[in-house]
């Protein structure tokens, strides 16, 4: 079962498993007028229109690819998981203003023996609902909390008579906005282009790295349209006696590899690193040496040098603590400038894109 398919089957579970839930808890919460109870139903309900959005989105996501939309439609689970975040904040926000209400006017819950056991069935028929749902991340943890916060709650009411049912149903309102927040702050990140993870960086510039004449790797960037589609570019370093035959072929690779293990579609880019005893080998040292002994260079690359152009180029990625790029570049243009008299000197100013 592919990954799309195994969403579908895991979230028709889930609506089923918290409908059913939703309105079991519904109706003990009314009758032992529970609000703790019946915000936990509110819960439940949430889960499962969460669930529908789920298996739409994701229908829709699985859209072929067309002329206006080339990537394909797999950024729609984002705009799906926003939706869900809104969902699970008007809920919360809901819950607590009534929560509130009745920690200022409240009516006492009427638990009883039987009311407890049933809550404590009902825990149990939630750990299966959550066994079933494990691969789709059901919240079982966040529902135990509440339940046992329900129970403790009837039980300090049986026993001394002090009802906790506000205030025990605003905390649990609290924790669902705080879940409803960071729930949105995912989808929102991937959607404004959140930083490659150090693990991943690490890992593709070791791969790369691994490949027969491959000298560096550098400027790896990556855009996700979707969990299935991401698209990236990285620059290589190769050395300048390299035909273009053994360049395609090592491009050709690179990127049959990053499909294979990533699945990302990758654009691979060449810097040509001069070799031997010239004067484009002398300039590239100098150069590099240069620009070294900057404390705010974080690194320094794509070095290129054309006495036909009258041009000398290189790529600078400055540490976070620059801010004023274009005094930054004036700078370095300084020192350069005299060891190539009369030729256009060119900073490039690159950045990082990784964690």
């Amino acid at each position: 079962m592919d990954r799309s398919q195994d969403i579908i089957r895991t979230s028709w579970i889930g609506i089923i498993a918290n409908v059913l839930l939703a309105g079991f808890k519904a109706t003990i919460g009314i009758l032992a007028s529970s609000v703790a109870i019946v915000m936990d139903a509110v819960n439940n309900l949430s889960d499962a229109l969460s669930s529908v959005i789920t298996i739409v989105g994701t229908k829709l996501s699985q859209r072929p690819a067309d002329r206006k939309h080339p990537f394909g439609f797999g950024r729609i689970e984002y705009f799906s998981a926003i939706i869900i975040a809104v969902i699970v904040l008007s809920a919360g926000i809901t819950s607590l203003i009534e929560s509130v209400k009745k920690i200022f006017d409240p009516t006492e819950p009427s638990y009883t023996t039987t009311t407890l056991v049933v809550i404590a069935v009902k825990r149990k028929g939630e750990q299966l609902k959550s066994d079933a749902l494990i691969a789709s991340g059901s919240d079982a943890l966040f529902d135990a909390v509440i339940t046992l916060a329900t129970l403790i709650s009837a039980g300090v009411m049986l026993l001394w008579g002090v009802s906790l049912d506000g205030i025990l149903g605003a905390l649990i309102s609290i924790v669902i906005i705080k879940a409803g927040i960071e729930m949105l702050a995912s989808p929102v990140n991937e959607l404004l282009g959140t930083s490659i993870s150090a693990e991943l960086t690490k890992q593709i510039i070791k791969e790369v790295s691994d490949f027969e004449g491959v000298h560096g790797v550098f400027d790896l960037i990556l855009h996700n349209y979707g969990p299935d589609v991401k698209i990236g570019s990285l620059h290589i370093n190769v050395y300048d006696t390299m035909s273009a035959h053994d360049i395609h072929g090592l491009t050709r690779k690179i990127t049959m590899q990053m499909i294979e293990r990533h699945g990302i579609i990758m654009t691979v880019g060449v810097y040509a690193v001069a070799t031997g005893k010239n004067r484009h080998a002398e300039l590239q040292t100098q150069v590099m040496q240069t620009l070294a002994t900057h404390k705010d260079i974080v690194q320094v690359h794509g070095f290129y040098y054309s006495e036909k152009d009258q041009m000398l180029s290189v790529d600078v990625v400055p540490d976070i603590s620059v801010h004023d790029e274009a005094a930054f570049v004036a700078k370095l243009t300084s020192e350069i400038q005299p060891l190539v008299p009369g030729m256009q000197v060119i900073i490039v100013v690159d950045h990082n894109y990784s964690e």
